[in-house]
């Protein structure tokens, strides 16, 4: 949670860290939280839906219910085996470190590309245009991002994000865990790129792509490539 100017405030922090207590008693998964959104806006038919920073295969896997053929990309070696073990019994999915044009190029057009927690970590525009590259014309881009605050709008939401959030987390996990939180299983990097630059980047490389603020200080992207 980044709530600028809580070090120089006293009540804030006494405020945050009364809510990291009460998250850490009622934990949940921001990213794992998305996984229906992205899985309700699949297009139809879905021949090959590529996860790009798949991690360890949550998402792959519910995705090759949806899509004929899934592809999970990751350049973490760790990653790659949890995910391959995850998705073991499932006949329609690949787990590689190839990068997407490779993937497209191999496997033709791709109908649907998903990316969570992920572009922060990458070269967004070379990223977002081999996207763009990839998806098959009716394709879609479908992403859970973070940014960091910086306008007042962004503030409310992180606000309203920091709020909600136990509420959230009781909801998802009402019996209060007694075991220490556990360390991140995957990379993490913090974002740099704010909310109005990535709608800039977003307007110059895919036009007309939905870009929203979210609760659990993430957001979402959706676009249509067009046919």
């Amino acid at each position: 949670m980044d709530v600028r100017g809580g070090q120089h405030l006293p009540v804030v922090r006494t405020a945050l860290a009364g809510l990291a207590r009460l998250n850490a008693r009622h934990p949940w998964s921001h990213n794992d939280h998305f996984h229906p959104w992205l899985l309700r806006r699949l297009p139809e038919p879905c021949r090959l839906a590529v996860d790009v920073g798949c991690g360890q295969g949550l998402l792959v896997a519910r995705l090759a219910a949806r899509a004929e053929r899934v592809v999970g990309i990751d350049v973490d070696p760790h990653m790659r085996e949890e995910a391959s073990l995850r998705s073991r019994d499932l006949t329609n999915v690949t787990i590689t470190d190839a990068c997407l044009p490779n993937v497209a190029a191999e496997h033709g057009a791709v109908d649907a590309v998903t990316m969570v927690a992920v572009l922060h970590h990458l070269e967004a525009a070379e990223a977002l245009t081999q996207v763009r590259e990839a998806l098959a014309p009716g394709g879609r881009f479908l992403a859970v991002g973070l940014a960091p605050p910086v306008t007042a709008r962004d503030a409310v939401w992180e606000l309203a994000s920091a709020v909600t959030n136990p509420l959230i987390g009781m909801v998802k996990h009402p019996r209060p865990s007694r075991a220490a939180p556990a360390p991140d299983a995957f990379p993490v990097a913090d974002p740099t790129r704010s909310f109005g630059e990535i709608r800039t980047l977003l307007d110059a490389v895919m036009p007309g792509a939905r870009l929203q603020h979210r609760l659990g200080f993430r957001h979402t992207i959706a676009w249509t490539k067009p046919r």
